[in-house]
């Protein structure tokens, strides 16, 4: 344990459009507790819906439907994608949304700033310098690879990217690279520390141990074809056994509780203890959310993606195929075919598993926390 010569104040800048900002902002003040037991405080503020005039305060509750029109959200993405067009934008938007940015700062002053969203990082920016605040500000950008240019800004003190892809892609947006550090993505510290092995967790959860075990997720809300894919899976009666996440999806929870099953299946809702999931599973069949991927190569699980959001997550599917850890299959009979693959031939599987450990950065969240007291230090 490090000790400080003052305990300073951290501020989060964060909003729930996606779940990734509000559990990356949770898995660096788990870090900083874990390496720096009481000595600095902080607070979170959703940006968004605290300090934002209407409607961009509602960007956290319509962010679910607006995610979902696909083909538009991608467009949005790549046409914004521009330094020129962001600054346009921010320029435009500045008379509307000052007056917010400035109670923003005065409202909460601190030792250093962390921002894990990349709408925040200019507008703040600004006003921070027009009040003259040299406060230092960390950007921890929670992008695997396909950043988007409003994550960077050259005032910024540090950013902190998860892969050399988003640190390319900083630069090209002119951004100095001694700002720059690749260190990860912030997860909970439970997924990167356990003392169970993979059949001591199979026996806890009541699963086979002669059983290659598919796990298949789709969020938090059971989003996505969990339960065609699931039926699929079971009529192709593959050998191995299956487990799915429904998360708050009550309905298809009881549908699937209600099916008939040809081979070992064990359903779930919302679980607590996914890390354990992880590493009791050999193939995990997900969305390419950046926070499940880094969770699943620290768990070195391979992973077979079905479905990304346009723009933002298209780099991840490149990301983890071109590194060998995964599969695409955008289609339900793709992932049929992957996995019969990868039964048929575990070989393959096993040099997945063994890029996703490759990949994987198991203490990006405490050397998250120890860059950011290093800025308060200097």
């Amino acid at each position: 344990m490090t000790t400080l010569k003052t305990n300073p104040h951290i501020l989060f800048l964060f909003s729930d459009t996606g779940g990734g900002h509000r559990s990356a902002s949770e898995a660096i003040i788990e870090a900083l507790n874990l390496e720096f037991p009481g000595q600095f405080s902080y607070e979170m503020v959703d940006f968004f819906l605290d300090y934002s005039p209407p409607p961009l305060n509602l960007a956290g509750p319509t962010y679910p439907a607006m995610s979902r029109m696909d083909y538009l959200w991608g467009r949005a993405f790549e046409t914004s994608d521009d330094p020129d067009r962001m600054r346009v934008i921010y320029a435009m938007l500045w008379p509307y949304i000052r007056l917010y940015m400035y109670k923003l700062h005065r409202e909460h002053p601190c030792d250093v700033i962390v921002s894990v969203h990349p709408l925040i990082n200019t507008p703040f920016l600004r006003a921070k310098r027009k009040k003259r605040d040299n406060t230092p500000y960390v950007t921890v950008v929670t992008d695997l690879v396909s950043t988007h240019t409003a994550w960077f800004n050259n005032q910024a003190d540090l950013i902190i990217v998860p892969t050399e892809q988003a640190r390319q892609n900083a630069i090209r947006t002119c951004i100095n690279p001694e700002k720059l550090r690749v260190i990860g993505l912030p997860v909970a510290d439970r997924f990167s520390r356990s003392s169970a092995s993979k059949q001591e967790l199979r026996e806890k959860l009541g699963w086979p141990q002669d059983k290659v075990v598919i796990l298949l997720v789709g969020g938090g809300e059971g989003m996505g074809p969990l339960g065609e894919v699931s039926m699929k899976i079971n009529e192709a009666k593959l050998d191995a056994a299956l487990v799915v996440v429904t998360g708050r999806n009550k309905h298809l929870k009881e549908k699937l509780e209600n099916h008939k099953w040809d081979i070992p299946a064990y359903i779930y809702g919302f679980v607590k203890d996914m890390p354990d999931f992880m590493r009791a599973a050999d193939v995990l069949v997900s969305k390419a959310g950046p926070g499940t991927i880094s969770e699943a190569l620290i768990a070195e699980l391979p992973i077979i993606l079905y479905h990304r959001i346009s723009g933002q997550e298209e780099g991840n599917v490149s990301y983890v195929i071109d590194e060998g850890a995964g599969i695409w299959a955008p289609e339900i009979e793709d992932i049929i075919l992957a996995l019969k693959d990868w039964l048929d031939h575990p070989d393959q599987r096993l040099q997945a598993v063994s890029n996703a450990k490759r990949l994987a950065r198991p203490n990006a969240s405490r050397d998250i926390a120890h860059a950011i007291i290093d800025q308060v230090k200097r």
